[in-house]
């Protein structure tokens, strides 16, 4: 009986030290993944909000974090529906029309096929996916450049830093 208590307890512990481990270890994934990101505090603030993160390889580490860019835009679009319901600034509202209609093919198609493309590990679609998204972007921030202040500025600089997070991650992938 003495036997079995203690193979089990070793047991026990080699699977808490492999555990362990690997948790370790996606822990240094992430940290590695994310000093080669042009933002390394957001790209580790990022992961490491997400549970899955500790439990994946890079490819999941950038289909976490074209996942987030999915729901960061899909946040800016519903503030940008909010903010167009409660002006009464025409000039204002043209503007924010303008910048809901950019973002509604981004949150409807092509974010979501990037997300596929990262499923499917076509990198370098998904990374074109992204790129074209940060284009659609900036013709957002670009209506208000002049007199105007953009109410979308500052969710629009995060969102911008996360493509260009989740590029770099893209290109890790592609280059090997």
């Amino acid at each position: 009986m003495k036997k079995i208590s203690i193979c089990v307890s070793f047991l026990f512990l080699n699977i808490f030290h492999v555990s362990c481990s690997l948790v370790l270890q996606n822990i240094d994934l992430v940290d590695q993944v994310c000093k080669k990101t042009p933002y390394y505090d957001l790209c580790n603030s990022t992961l490491q909000s997400n549970p899955q993160a500790k439990n994946t390889d890079t490819k999941g580490i950038a289909l976490i974090m074209v996942k987030d860019i999915v729901s960061n835009v899909n946040d800016t679009l519903n503030f940008t529906e909010g903010l167009i319901k409660n002006t009464s600034d025409v000039g204002l509202e043209k503007k924010l029309d303008f910048c809901a209609e950019t973002y509604i093919p981004l949150v409807k198609s092509v974010l979501p096929q990037a997300v596929d493309a990262v499923n499917q590990s076509r990198f370098k679609y998904a990374n074109y996916s992204i790129f074209y998204a940060g284009k659609e972007i900036g013709y957002c921030n670009n209506k208000f450049s002049g007199s105007t202040t953009s109410p979308l500025s500052d969710r629009n600089v995060t969102i911008q830093k996360l493509f260009d997070i989740a590029s770099a991650i893209l290109n890790l992938l592609l280059n090997g």
